[in-house]
């Protein structure tokens, strides 16, 4: 297939090139973004679907606001490919994701014109009330604008925003890319040229300037001024309240604007222009098709959110033979197995079926599975008051995400000792979707709670024999597996039950004890392959738990070896090792050397996993060197 030819889009290198074009020309560039973006991304793969949907959005802005000066602050990161081509990254456009390339999200250090860092949901609206705020108290002009969308209006810190910028009065333009995930309306589009109508009417110079003269007028008029004006402000809430689902925000404090088509970049400027220099709060509600402009993500917007590189044509990314399922896949599968088993036993997730495998439950037991929205301090106490009523809720949510619930799972699980389970998808270092997405922080985010649980398996087996060990349990119980296929271990047709806070040994050594969790066994096990070649002998153990940690086996470890490792896919900080270190201060054990061995006090880059584990030396190649160079220079200290 020949590569595609731009008219525009090959000349604009900023927004301000984009200015310079006539407003008739700004439907061209949206198709040409659009190619741009599906053409790139089906090569080096990708966020898609929601990019697709927001290019008029993110031309119209660019076009109406003189930005970085103007403060354009994106929610969900992955929708603003479109505001990356057009602010100065085209070039390096296919590098997006990829290690050493662009991040797939909003990046401060990345580009002036990303304002404000998002990867995660819900978070544009406070961070734009911020920047107004702070844009008041140096005297400035500058015009504030957030764009939230692909779901993120189910996010409670959206609301809880909106409530202060209502109060603060602040001059803020909140738009909404309502794509119909997860948000607030199912309007039907043909309805749109009423509602185009009728916002132009609100919007128009003319009418807020007779709107203007006489509430001035009325506020002559004493008494009988005042009546009027309450009658006149209940009459156009009342047809606001009829032709539009916006009464909630106006009931907010916002002056709301919508539907509009927000795939109609002319109405879009139009709009936007209209609306630019009003005063406070100012909320447009852009209806917006995800996937827009390439049939296959029309069609299938959850397959074609986030892709690996695929075929232009048909949309699909090529199988591989013998590729390997991933782990998400066989959680899914097991909890199937699992509910099947106990019909106490119901999963829950926030906005993330997909992704966390929990569209396998929600096929075959749609009646057991929950699906709450990006809310996941409502998915956890939602789950807490199911645990009191003695329903057992599997809560599968990423990593990074769950960290946004920690004081529901203090204050409303553990604190009554709740029989919650946890099960933290993309534990470690996840790969391309970079910082925002690794799940590093979750060992001791976790293990610092008194009545929690926690333990990582090292392979599909022990993952399916830790959920159904998490499910019998009776107290707060986490489970953290990594993003990635499986070791492809022949599965077992039964599950088996764990021992709470018990390892076992893999490998038996002299030289050194190399004592790993989760991810991180299989490497340290290669890594002892490679020093039993070199006269070292390392005994690898597979912890398990990292709370409660397995006290007895270091003990016996620490009588025998002088020498001990711990490895982990985690911060150094609170993690695992911080877990041995402690349980060997507490059981007076001296005389032994230790090593902790994980990710250091950065936070780490975007790549594949394989490119970020060697860079940070934990492949099997970097356990051996930590190792060996952990045996040579205490030897040299002796």
């Amino acid at each position: 297939m020949p590569e595609p030819t731009y008219k525009y889009l090959t000349s604009i290198n900023s927004p301000e090139d984009l200015r310079r074009l006539n407003i008739s020309e700004l439907k061209t560039v949206c198709s040409e973004v659009r190619e741009f973006i599906i053409d790139t991304v089906s090569k080096v793969g990708g966020h898609l679907g929601a990019g697709l949907g927001a290019v008029e959005l993110a031309v119209a802005l660019h076009y109406v606001f003189n930005t970085p000066e103007d403060k354009l602050i994106w929610d969900t990161g992955h929708q603003a490919y479109p505001h990356k081509v057009l602010t100065g990254r085209r070039d390096t456009f296919h590098t997006v994701r990829q290690f050493k390339g662009i991040s797939g999200f909003l990046k401060r250090d990345e580009s002036e014109f990303d304002v404000f860092g998002a990867g995660h949901a819900s978070t544009s609206i406070s961070a734009a009330l911020g920047v107004a705020a702070a844009r008041d108290f140096a005297g400035k002009n500058s015009k504030v604008v957030a764009v939230i969308g692909d779901g993120a209006m189910t996010g409670g810190m959206a609301y809880e925003a909106m409530n202060n910028a209502g109060l603060l009065k602040k001059d803020l333009i909140v738009i909404l890319n309502d794509n119909h995930m997860g948000s607030l309306s199912s309007l039907n589009p043909k309805i749109w040229t009423f509602h185009d109508y009728f916002n132009e009417m609100l919007t128009h110079p003319s009418y807020n300037k007779f709107k203007a003269s006489v509430w001035d007028l009325t506020g002559k008029l004493d008494s009988i001024g005042d009546r009027l004006r309450t009658v006149a402000q209940k009459v156009e809430r009342g047809v606001k309240a009829i032709i539009t689902p916006g009464m909630l925000f106006e009931a907010l404090g916002f002056r709301y604007f919508g539907p509009v088509n927000g795939n109609n970049v002319v109405k879009l400027v139009e709009i936007l222009q209209h609306v630019r220099d009003m005063k406070g709060p100012i909320f447009i509600h852009a209806l917006t098709e995800k996937g827009k402009g390439y049939g296959p993500a029309e069609e299938d917007a959850t397959r074609l959110h986030g892709v690996n590189p695929f075929d232009k044509v048909t949309g699909k990314s090529p199988k591989k033979d013998g590729e390997l399922p991933q782990y998400t896949t066989v959680f899914g599968k097991s909890l199937v197995e699992v509910c099947k088993i106990n019909p106490k036993v119901m999963g829950i997730t926030a906005a993330m079926p997909d992704g966390t495998g929990l569209t396998a439950l929600q096929k075959e037991l749609p009646e057991r599975f929950f699906d709450v929205g990006i809310a996941e301090q409502h998915a956890v106490t939602f789950a807490a008051g199911m645990a009191t009523e003695g329903y057992i809720p599997v809560v599968a949510i990423y990593s990074t995400f769950l960290q946004r619930a920690f004081d529901q799972i203090v204050h409303d699980v553990s604190l009554q000792h709740l029989h919650v389970v946890f099960v933290m998808d993309r534990g470690g270092l996840v790969g391309a979707d970079g910082p925002t997405h690794h799940g590093v922080l979750d060992f001791a985010y976790l293990r610092c709670i008194q009545d929690m649980v926690v333990m990582a398996p090292k392979d599909e087996n022990e993952m399916r024999d830790m959920l159904y060990t998490a499910v019998e349990y009776d107290k707060p119980i986490a489970m953290r597996y990594p993003r990635g296929t499986v070791y492809g271990i022949p599965l077992k047709q039964h599950f088996d039950r764990l021992a709470i806070g018990k390892g076992e040994t893999l490998r038996t050594g002299e030289d050194v004890a190399i004592l790993a969790i989760g991810n991180m066994v299989y490497p340290s096990v290669k890594a002892a392959q490679l020093l039993a070649k070199e006269g070292i002998e390392a005994e690898v153990v597979n912890m398990r738990f990292v709370k409660p940690i397995d006290g007895a086996l270091i003990e016996e470890l620490c009588k025998r070896f002088t020498h001990v490792v711990t490895v982990e896919d985690h911060v150094i900080t609170g993690g695992f090792g911080s877990a041995v270190l402690e349980c060997m201060n507490a059981r007076n054990i001296t005389g032994v050397h230790l090593k902790i061995h994980g990710l250091p006090n950065d936070f780490i880059e975007h790549g594949t996993p394989a490119e970020l584990h060697k860079m940070v030396q934990l492949d099997a190649d970097g356990i051996a060197t930590v190792t060996r160079e952990f045996l040579i220079k205490q030897k040299a200290l002796v």
